[in-house]
């Protein structure tokens, strides 16, 4: 399928309706059909990853504090 025919495609399945009140129970369906699609992350992935940026936020924080106080340190000497 060509872009152009995806874009199509995309107008024509997201037109709304005559009376411009889209389906709510059609909407609910499309949205349990694209939450089944998802892949979802087994538990030690999502324990490890978030760990993970855990410690990476608290090392960048670190660093920022650390190059902050330098930097205030430094300029106390100069002024």
């Amino acid at each position: 399928m060509t872009n152009k025919e995806t874009v199509k495609a995309k107008n024509v399945s997201t037109a709304p309706t005559e009376n411009n009140n889209p389906d709510k129970a059609n909407f609910v369906e499309e949205t349990k059909q694209e939450l089944a699609k998802v892949v979802w992350p087994s538990r030690q992935q999502l324990l490890s990853e978030s760990v993970a940026v855990i410690l990476m936020v608290t090392l960048v924080a670190t660093v920022i504090y650390l190059v902050d106080k330098i930097f205030g340190w430094a300029a106390g000497k100069v002024f």
